[in-house]
């Protein structure tokens, strides 16, 4: 059986309670929400996650306050999720699930990774994102329903994947391409070519 670490429901909405609520460490935030210490840092900066209302571990029984109070008296010390809740399970494999408030953020996430990172290929945005070759082609061909719509966003800002999994994939597809003897592509993040934000 594969090993699997156990996540709190909405890990994003508890690290935001946890921050809010605590005086835990990023890192303690970020080892018990299954998240990388600077994503919580950007949530609690103002920069990720607003508009996410906090969820609150304790009243859901996935933590008690004295373990919250343990954690607290020592930065070493890690959150431990109580048992039997039904807690998410991370999976190590499988497509990704993308809860249904977030699947219309796919096509903006599809159309930054293009647009950012064209070392990628489609099935490595298939598993980022969870989502079909079919789509990234519509939105490659500016076929998409809701074309006019897309504006090139983060994925990892509107919690399609983690910054860690985006790495991993674009350092495996920057791999790939020194293998081929290609070049690889700059990011384009800084261009400054293009004015998405206006309506």
């Amino acid at each position: 059986m594969e090993a699997m670490t156990t996540l709190p429901l909405m890990p994003k909405a508890t690290a935001v309670w946890l921050i809010e609520k605590t005086a835990l460490s990023f890192e303690q935030i970020a080892a018990f929400c299954g998240m990388h210490p600077l994503e919580v840092q950007a949530i609690a900066d103002g920069e990720v996650a607003q508009g996410i209302v906090g969820y609150d571990p304790i009243a859901n029984h996935q933590l008690t306050a004295e373990e919250i109070r343990r954690c607290e008296g020592s930065s070493t010390a890690r959150l431990k999720i109580l048992a039997g809740n039904n807690p998410v399970r991370r999976r190590s494999k499988g497509a990704r699930y993308t809860p249904i408030a977030k699947r219309h953020d796919r096509p903006d996430g599809i159309a930054f990774l293009l647009r950012n990172y064209p070392q990628l290929n489609d099935a490595q945005i298939v598993k980022l994102l969870g989502t079909t070759k079919d789509t990234i082609a519509k939105v490659r061909d500016k076929q998409h329903w809701n074309t006019p719509n897309i504006k090139p966003r983060d994925p990892v800002t509107v919690g399609l994947c983690s910054q860690t999994d985006l790495n991993a994939a674009i350092s495996e597809a920057n791999t790939r391409l020194e293998r081929e003897g290609a070049e690889i592509p700059a990011p384009a993040l800084e261009a400054g070519d293009f004015d998405f934000s206006e309506e």
